[in-house]
């Protein structure tokens, strides 16, 4: 079965998401596109850190400035690569959208990996420039030396640090350094980044089309080494869009008027990195409104920023949206400003909609969805009252995008297939995993049980790895997780198959509790006996105290818990 989302109301010919030859017919074609419209809005805030305030305008004179440099100085060209890798710093933004106006292909990597992660990840896509923050210098500072590739370091005190650190090893290796001795700031080695804000001079005069690379984003590689998807600008604009029609679709559910409501103010809590920003941050930036960014996790230090700069809306994974509710109630923190509270990049217990309903009613709206690397961002969205009465659904697609269940079970649940505008077009320089994951005709298998409802709601059931056999019987993993999320003194609950000689695979499971929560391994099977059926039933539970092991977006990293459950099973 195959369905396609949209609301009539936006997607009817004319209306702002009208849809032709399966994409907006009234978006932007390029990133490029999408991202010099900003300029109009001028003196409005649009970033906000510990180092203080960024306009629109200052923000894009800047990226404009860095985008001339890389394509003049540099001598870079459409479709050489470079890679981003920084914290969550307004430079961050600089950067990648410098790479979209230079018509590069911005790699932004992950900025928790190791030297060994970056080296693999630079071999593969072989960028032409890094552009990167003090604190990933001395990550990628041999591999940038051996491979003669330039860089640009970001981020105040610690880029001279990390820039004089670059300089005395590139010396001592005979590279060029910043520019010394004549040599030419592009020369192998690692410069300062020295803001050019002229506001009369613009982007560079480059071609950028639609079907050029814009992205190059790596998998989160929970399974494996990462694979480099690689989105077209095409697919980036449509990613853009995205966003705006979920919050138009939203304000019609309500009953109020698509944009009619104040700009948004978002504490973003996502690595930039990850695909689940680019939905928050192209949503904040096609509104002209503000995004208010945080060095490192911290659930008081949420609170106070969402008092302080009026918040209205929050973005993170799972976890830290249960640490900010949890914090607020511990506190009795209104949340006054808050209207609405959305998770993505891992799945979302039922009980966050419970917690927001139980201490906020309906003034704070929740919302989750359904993204992944591959599709660019959030392509499904569930949100609102709809969300409250489905809270395990993640809603319904975008109009640019096809949903298809292949190969539906009795109970409707198959492998969920994806085709539409956002969808990468495959993967970089690996034609063997491209065309494992992507049909002849454009679906991209998810690797994803789901099942679709009559009106085209989404569930997802679980992982196609993470299903457990238990003698012929399937067991989704994610259900049995939300049933031990339920239990008031669980905190975090992660399910998986454990070998059995006679059934194949039984059913384990590994708990968190509430610091002081003193309840049993018995009980917490009665109460998962209680609502599912007993081959379902956990035979195996493991308690412990520290957090689960998860990747930086939020996904449990079962293989490391295998481990700990052979040794007590």
């Amino acid at each position: 079965m195959a369905a396609t989302g949209g609301d009539e109301r936006l997607t009817a010919d004319g209306a702002p998401f009208a849809v032709e030859d399966g994409v907006y017919a009234s978006g932007p074609r390029t990133l490029r596109e999408f991202v010099e419209v900003v300029w109009g809005y001028g003196d409005r805030v649009f970033l906000v850190s510990e180092d203080g305030r960024t306009t629109y305008r200052e923000f894009f004179d800047a990226a404009c400035g860095l985008a001339r440099r890389l394509v003049g100085e540099y001598g870079l060209r459409p479709g050489d690569r470079a890679v981003v890798a920084m914290r969550n710093h307004p430079e961050w933004q600089v950067a990648f959208w410098a790479a979209q106006l230079a018509g590069l292909v911005a790699v932004p990597l992950n900025a928790w990996w190791t030297e060994d992660e970056f080296d693999h990840v630079l071999d593969d896509c072989a960028p032409a420039v890094l552009l990167v923050d003090g604190e990933r210098v001395g990550r990628v500072r041999e591999w940038a030396a051996r491979n003669q590739v330039p860089g640009i370091v970001f981020h105040g005190e610690d880029a001279a640090d990390a820039t004089a650190a670059a300089d005395e090893e590139n010396a001592a290796a005979g590279v060029a350094g910043a520019g010394e001795g004549g040599a030419p700031a592009a020369a192998a080695g690692f410069v300062p980044y020295v803001p050019d804000a002229d506001p009369h001079l613009g982007p560079p005069l480059v071609d950028v089309l639609p079907e050029h690379d814009a992205t190059i984003i790596y998998t989160s590689g929970t399974t494996g080494r990462p694979k480099g998807a690689v989105a077209t600008h095409l697919a980036q604009a449509g990613a853009a869009m995205n966003p705006r029609y979920f919050a138009a679709a939203a304000a019609l559910a309500r009953g109020d008027v698509p944009g009619a409501g104040p700009v948004p103010v978002s504490l973003t809590t996502f690595p930039f990195f990850h695909v689940a920003a680019f939905t928050s941050f192209y949503g904040v930036m096609a509104a002209g409104g503000t995004l208010v960014m945080m060095r490192k996790w911290d659930a008081g230090r949420a609170l106070e920023l969402i008092r302080e700069h009026r918040v209205t809306h929050y973005a993170g994974v799972p976890t830290t949206a249960l640490q900010l509710l949890d914090r607020a109630r511990a506190t009795g923190d209104p949340l006054g400003s808050l209207v609405l509270l959305g998770t993505g990049g891992a799945a979302a217990p039922p009980g966050i909609v419970d917690g927001i309903t139980a201490g906020y009613g309906e003034r704070v709206e929740p919302r989750n969805g359904y993204g992944l690397t591959e599709t660019s961002g959030g392509v499904l969205c569930n949100v609102g009252a709809e969300y409250r009465a489905h809270p395990g659904s993640v809603g319904r697609p975008t109009p640019v995008t096809e949903v298809r269940i292949d190969r539906p079970d009795a109970e409707g649940v198959g492998e969920l297939w994806l085709r539409g505008q956002s969808l990468v077009r495959g993967y970089w320089g690996d034609e063997e995993a491209t065309r494992a994951a992507f049909s002849e005709d454009g679906w991209f298998r998810t690797g994803d049980l789901a099942r679709v409802d009559a009106d085209g709601r989404v569930t997802i059931v679980d992982r196609l790895t993470d299903m457990v056999i238990r003698g012929g019987e399937n067991v989704y993993c994610v259900e049995v997780e939300d049933v031990l999320q339920q239990h008031p003194d669980v905190v975090d609950a992660a399910v998986l198959g454990v070998p059995h000689p006679l059934l194949g695979e039984e059913v384990a499971a590994v708990v968190r509790l509430r610091p002081g929560a003193a309840v049993g391994v018995d009980e917490l099977r009665t109460h998962v006996g209680a609502r599912l059926a007993a081959f379902k039933v956990p035979a195996h539970v493991l308690v412990r105290e520290e957090e689960l092991p998860r990747n930086p977006t939020g996904k449990l990293l079962k293989r490391e818990l295998r481990g700990s459950l052979a040794r007590t099973t």
